[in-house]
């Protein structure tokens, strides 16, 4: 029996991290100290001047337990990973956990491309961003291909490659087709390095370097080279036009403001990239116990900085917080030079925090509402889905899985993934069946299972070694759904009891109608309430893992269209194929044909018209 008296006396006065529980062993609450000692015994003093949220929270602490540290820091980066992982009641928590887009010049291969990415790694490529959102990133890199006519393909020309035919960008212009092999490395990477150069912000920079080689063909009579450096530079102009220049010393900087309604508070981040705004992203964040200004934006920067992976060189807030100094240093090593938290007090970036803020009202008044009913929605289907199948914890993030083929044709698996009751597709994963034959649905989902989670441990444990926040196959489900009964629920319980993972499974059942009947939950059929939010919520998740399973396959299928009886022939390669195809348009037609209408065909002679007549008319029997 835990006897809070007894266990206050022995707390150390060091750092650490405490944990509240309830009577049920759930943490409700995660709290850092310098000294755990003096920290923690003052939630079980006097409470007549706790604010409302601890006198709530004291009535239901059964239990604590605590984790020493070495320091502030170390305490402070702890502290944001286990309310990350546990959504304590009692915690300030933001919700929308976002992987921001980047760009990425691929500079450690030969011929570099220009990308979207979604993860920072250490492998020699240069990153940019991160961007607010996807369409940001499409924008940006659409402008960079329309000024440089740089390969999209993803062949490897590290590799001795033979030649290939060139893709449709070599034709339009679109791209130099270095896979012809007829390309100067040189004067390629000196429009990467203008490409980096753009990307840095430097576009005034490069317009004078673009129109120095605008002078230069001009004076060499190569008027048409010369129209297109114009054309380069007034895309450029265009661009610069669009770009609103807040900040004049052309730093990396992210300025929050804050707006409070009755119940949820919205704040508002501006991204500042080389002294343009290049977006913006909101968060509504609920505050049913009217938490203090200064404690909001403490979690929000602690929570938000913990997963994204870029740091700008300068952070603005309306106040000051109790841990600015930690949080610094925190960043500071995180980002790997120094990272400074301020407030502004006056001049441009008071003014700038003053539209933020407004911003961030704005935001409330038009749409706050909605937002907030929406949350209260989704958490209200997960404590449903909770009580439901009996869980010990919240799903907070649900994987669900499916299979789709055709007779047993392409064979592919689906994994999506919900976080909160909203689609997490950062983490959507598709699978081709590859050690199954035919139609075999309980085979592949255990092929999926077992992909996932090997990968899934092996992801963890590099990770934890290596201190890496965990991401992707790294993070593991609260709650498992099966696109079927209690066969697909039991292929995937044995296939992780084999791997020694204990996770709750659930299958998703239809009826006749193909319409969601129940879930299967420990070889029980449990009924479901239509008009409920949890019935809405398992839906939603079904369709979601039927439509991505589907479109995969679709996918498949329409690359492998090109493909027919006749590859299997010997003498008839893609252009035989090719030429056969277009002056018969179908694979019937060519069955029909006589020797002598075979080789009229462009690119086909006697001998291989022969060949194709007698292989059809040995096959028609089969």
């Amino acid at each position: 029996m835990f006897n809070i008296d007894e266990e206050l006396k022995k707390l150390p006065d060091e750092p650490g991290v405490y944990l509240m529980k309830d009577r049920n062993g759930h943490i409700i609450y995660v709290g850092k100290a310098n000294s755990l000692k003096k920290r923690v015994r003052q939630y079980f003093q006097s409470s007549r001047n706790n604010p409302p949220k601890v006198n709530a929270m004291i009535k239901h602490i059964h239990e604590f337990e605590y984790i020493i540290v070495d320091s502030e820091v170390e305490a402070l980066i702890l502290e944001a990973n286990l309310i990350k992982k546990n959504k304590p009641k009692y915690n300030i928590l933001l919700r929308d956990d976002k992987q921001y887009p980047y760009i990425k010049v691929t500079t450690n291969e030969k011929y570099p491309r220009v990308i979207k990415n979604r993860r920072v790694l250490k492998d020699g490529a240069k990153y940019f961003g991160p961007y607010p959102s996807a369409y940001a990133v499409k924008d940006t890199i659409e402008i960079i291909r329309s000024l440089y006519p740089i390969r999209t393909c993803n062949k490897n020309f590290d590799k001795q490659q033979k030649r290939t035919r060139p893709c449709l960008n070599y034709y339009i212009g679109r791209c130099l087709g270095p896979c012809q092999g007829n390309v100067d490395e040189k004067k390629y990477m000196e429009m990467i390095d203008e490409v980096i150069m753009f990307l840095n912000g430097k576009e005034d920079k490069l317009i004078e370097v673009i129109e120095e080689k605008m002078k230069k063909a001009s004076e060499n009579l190569d008027f048409e080279s010369a129209a297109k450096y114009r054309d380069q530079i007034n895309s450029l102009k265009v661009v610069l036009e669009k770009q609103k220049i807040v900040s004049s010393n052309l730093m990396d900087q992210d300025v929050i403001g804050m707006a409070r309604g009755i119940d949820e508070v919205c704040i508002q981040i501006f991204f500042i990239r080389s002294g343009k705004i290049v977006g913006r992203e909101h968060f509504i964040i609920s505050d049913t116990f009217n938490d203090d200004r200064k404690e909001i934006l403490s979690s929000f920067i602690k929570q938000f900085y913990l997963g994204t992976a870029y740091i700008p060189k300068e952070i603005f807030i309306e106040e000051e917080i109790e841990d600015m100094e930690a949080i610094s240093k925190w960043l500071s090593e995180k980002r790997g030079n120094k990272v400074s938290i301020r407030v502004p007090k006056r001049g441009e970036k008071s003014q700038l925090m003053e539209m933020v803020k407004k911003n961030a009202m704005d935001m409330l008044n038009q749409h706050g509402e909605e937002i907030v009913r929406k949350q209260r929605e989704e958490e209200k289907a997960l404590e449903q889905l909770k009580n439901l199948l009996g869980l010990d914890s919240m799903p907070n993030r649900i994987e669900a899985y499916d299979i789709s083929n055709i007779s047993g044709v392409l064979s592919v698996g689906s994994m999506v993934v919900f976080e909160y009751g909203r689609p997490k597709k950062s983490d959507y994963r598709r699978f081709k069946i590859e050690t199954v034959l035919g139609s075999d649905d309980y085979k592949s989902l255990e092929e999926v299972i077992k992909r996932r989670f090997i990968r899934g441990l092996e992801e963890k444990k590099m990770m934890e070694e290596n201190k890496i926040e965990l991401k992707g196959f790294s993070l593991f489900p609260d709650l498992i759904m099966m696109d079927g009964g209690k066969g697909q629920v039991n292929v995937a319980l044995q296939a992780l009891e084999e791997m020694g993972l204990d996770i709750p499974v659930c299958g998703l059942v239809k009826d006749e109608f193909h319409s969601t009947r129940g879930i299967i939950y420990n070889n029980q059929e449990i009924k479901l309430d239509e008009r409920s939010s949890g019935f809405k919520l398992i839906y939603r998740i079904q369709e979601e893992a039927h439509r991505f399973a589907i479109s995969y396959h679709r996918s498949l299928r329409s690359k492998n269209m090109i493909k027919s009886e006749l590859d299997d022939i010997k003498g008839i390669g893609e252009k035989r194929k090719r030429e056969l195809l277009r002056h018969f348009k179908t694979v019937e037609n060519i069955k029909k044909a006589s020797i002598d209408e075979l080789a009229q065909v462009k690119s086909m002679n006697r001998k291989v018209a022969e060949d194709l007549y007698s292989y059809f008319r040995k096959n028609e029997g089969r």
